[in-house]
């Protein structure tokens, strides 16, 4: 049987998103435990011309939840809004995101899949995709590429994490 639009996003969005909700608990708790002020962490870049800990957090939302909300909509466009600015709403936000995949059913994407989906940044730039193809290859990468920034953000500032806090609940046989 054939890997469905479905079981290629969804199952491992909500994986990675319980991981970095993990994450934000972990850097509260480091921020608590060392004295920090919490903007050090939620503020933290990778690099100067990156965007912050906060960012890459919604980002993880933007492209699971967000991606699925556009391309029943059959367009995206990235979302500008400022991210939560505390560790309780970047978990609001991780939580919402949870809440609208676990509503998603394999024909939900299955209905869509094959319809055409824009990506487009104002006026001036236009990717044209299926929705099968947006999700795989745009919104796929940009989802993996916010969470392993938002983890090694964390590792830079030191938090003692690692690849399993990062993998988070593997669907394992038992």
């Amino acid at each position: 049987m054939p890997l469905s639009l479905h079981e290629a996003t969804v199952p491992s969005w909500l994986q990675i998103l319980g991981s970095v909700k993990l994450l934000v608990d972990r850097a509260e708790a480091h921020c608590a435990d060392a004295g920090l002020d919490a903007a050090d962490l939620l503020h933290a870049r990778l690099a100067d011309d990156m965007a912050p800990f906060t960012y890459q957090v919604k980002s993880c939302a933007t492209h699971s939840a967000g991606a699925l909300e556009g391309v029943r909509k059959g367009a995206f466009s990235p979302d500008m809004t400022s991210p939560p600015d505390s560790f309780s709403g970047l978990r609001d936000v991780l939580a919402a995101a949870e809440q609208a995949l676990e509503k998603v059913t394999p024909q939900d994407l299955e209905a869509i899949a094959d319809k055409p989906m824009v990506f487009s940044i104002g006026e001036k730039y236009r990717l044209d995709f299926t929705v099968r193809d947006f999700l795989l290859s745009f919104s796929n990468p940009n989802f993996y590429f916010h969470a392993t920034t938002a983890y090694a953000i964390l590792r830079m500032k030191g938090l003692e994490i690692g690849k399993r806090d990062y993998l988070g609940g593997l669907r394992i046989q038992t």
